[in-house]
C-alpha cells in the first residue's frame, strides 16, 4: 500500500514527539508499505515567525511572509528524515520546490496548480520514506508560496490524489470528529465516518479537526481519509464517499466558529453595480467572504453587512474603507463580538422542520440571530459571541446527538 500520512503541530512539537512519529512511522513501513510523510510546523512556530514578522510591519510583504514562516515545516522535515535515518529507517526530506509541488502566486494562499510526482515516485521506489514539509510549495517563477492556514493537509491529500495513495492519514492531537467540539460540549461524541460532503460543511464552519481544502481535494480525487490521533492508538473517523445509511439522522454535527468578525458598511447608494464594487475589491485583495445581508433600502441607501475571518478583519476594513472613500458615500464599521453557530447533516435534505426547530431552541435561551446562512445540509447563525457555547451545548442537545445509541447507529 502507498500511505501518506500527516502529523500535525502538537504531534511534532518537540524531538521527543518527532522520535515517537518516526516508530510509527517505522511500523508502517515494516509492513511493506511505501510511506509519505508531510510535517507541520512545531506547535506556536507559526504564530512565532509572524509575531516577529509583524513587530517590523503591522502589514508585512506578503512574499517575504511566506518565506519566513516556510522554514517551520522545513526544520521539522529535516529533523524527523534524520530521527528514522538514525533509526536505521532510511529517509529524504523533499522540500515544495523539490516535491515539485506548483502553485499559482497568491501569496501567504496559494493553490496548489499541480504536482509533479517523479521525484517522490524516484525515491519511494529506493525503498526511502519521502518527507515533505506541509504548508508550502512554489509559483512558475520559483517563489516560496505557502497555503493558509491549516495548509498541510492540503498538502497531504493532494499528494495522495497526484500519487494515488489508498489511504491519506491525518495524526492529530483528537482520535476523529465529534460531534461537537469535546471543549465546549463534554457530551460530544467521535462519528467513525462522515462523508466528504457533510465534513466540508463542518470545515468550512469552524471544526478544527480537517482543513477545507484539503476535503475539497479528497472529495474531487475520492481519497479516503482517516483522522486518527498521534498519541493514542485506535479511534479514528474515516472520511468517505456517502452511503445509504448516513440520512438516518437529522443532524451529524454542531460546529462554532468565534474567530470570524462583521463588517458593516453603511449608507451606500443602493443602485446596481455597487455589491460588485465593494466584493470586487475583496476579492482582488484575496479575502474570502461568508455571510451577507444587505438591509432593506432607505432614502436610495442601504447597508450591506458580511463576516470574514478574523485574520483577514483588519485588511478586510481597509479594502472597505478605500472603496466606500471612492463611492463618496458611506461609512465601515467592525464588529469582533460575534460567533458563528452551525449545524450540518445530510438527514436536513429529507427531515422537514430542522430550521424552525434550530430557531426556536435559540430564541427560548434568548440568542439573537443576527443573521443566517443556510444550504442543502447545513444552517448557520451569527449570533453574539458570550452565547455561542451556549448555543452549541442547546442544539447539540436538541438533536440527539447526545445519545450514544444514535453516534451507533451511525
Amino acid at each position: 500500500m502507498l500511505i501518506v500520512q500527516k502529523y500535525g503541530g502538537t504531534s511534532v512539537a518537540d524531538l521527543e514527539r518527532i522520535k515517537n512519529v518516526a516508530k510509527r512511522i517505522i511500523k508502517y513501513r515494516e509492513e511493506d508499505n511505501y510511506i509519505v510523510v508531510v510535517v507541520s510546523a512545531m506547535a506556536g512556530e507559526t504564530d512565532r515567525l509572524l509575531n516577529m514578522a509583524h513587530s517590523i510591519n503591522s502589514i508585512p510583504d506578503e512574499r517575504e511572509i511566506d518565506v519566513l514562516i516556510s522554514t517551520g515545516e522545513q526544520v521539522v522535515s529535516a529533523l524527523l528524515a534524520m530521527t528514522l535515518k538514525t533509526m536505521f529507517c532510511d529517509a529524504i526530506s523533499l522540500l515544495g520546490y523539490q516535491a515539485k509541488i506548483i502553485t499559482d502566486s497568491s501569496y501567504t494562499n496559494a493553490r496548489i496548480s499541480r504536482i509533479e510526482k517523479n521525484h517522490i515516485m524516484s525515491e519511494l521506489n529506493k525503498g526511502k520514506v519521502v518527507v515533505v514539509p506541509g504548508f508550502q510549495g512554489v509559483d512558475e517563477e520559483g517563489n516560496i508560496t505557502t497555503l493558509g492556514r491549516g495548509g498541510s493537509d492540503t498538502s497531504a491529500v493532494a499528494l495522495a490524489a497526484s500519487l494515488g495513495a489508498d489511504l491519506c492519514e491525518i495524526y492529530t492531537d483528537v482520535d476523529g470528529v465529534y460531534t461537537a467540539d469535546p471543549n465546549i460540549c463534554d457530551k460530544s461524541r467521535r462519528l467513525d465516518k462522515i462523508s466528504y460532503e457533510e465534513m466540508l460543511e463542518m470545515a468550512s464552519l469552524g471544526a478544527k479537526v480537517l482543513q477545507i481544502r484539503s476535503v475539497e481535494f479528497a472529495a474531487r480525487y475520492n481519497v479516503p481519509i482517516l483522522v486518527k490521533s498521534s498519541f493514542i492508538d485506535g479511534g479514528g473517523t474515516l472520511v468517505c464517499k456517502e452511503v445509504s445509511d448516513m440520512e438516518k439522522m437529522e443532524v451529524t454535527g454542531v460546529t462554532y466558529n468565534k474567530n470570524e468578525v462583521k463588517i458593516t458598511v453603511t449608507g451606500v447608494p443602493d443602485k446596481p453595480g455597487i455589491a460588485a464594487h465593494l466584493f470586487g475589491a475583496l476579492s482582488d485583495a484575496h479575502i474570502v467572504v461568508d455571510v451577507i445581508v444587505q438591509n432593506v433600502s432607505r432614502d436610495n441607501l442601504a447597508d450591506i453587512s458580511f463576516t470574514v475571518a478574523k485574520t483577514d478583519g483588519r485588511k478586510a476594513f481597509k479594502v472597505m474603507e478605500d472603496a466606500v472613500r471612492a463611492l463618496g458615500k458611506g461609512s465601515v464599521s467592525i464588529n469582533e463580538d460575534i460567533a458563528k453557530v452551525s449545524i450540518v447533516g445530510l438527514g436536513m435534505r429529507s427531515h422537514f422542520g430542522v430550521a424552525s426547530k434550530m430557531f426556536s431552541v435559540l430564541s427560548e435561551e434568548g440568542i439573537n440571530i443576527m443573521a443566517i446562512t443556510t444550504s442543502e445540509i447545513k444552517i448557520s447563525c451569527v449570533v453574539e459571541k458570550k452565547y455561542g457555547e451556549l448555543a452549541v451545548r442547546v442544539l447539540h442537545s436538541t438533536f440527539g446527538l447526545d445519545s450514544e445509541a444514535v453516534i451507533e447507529e451511525k
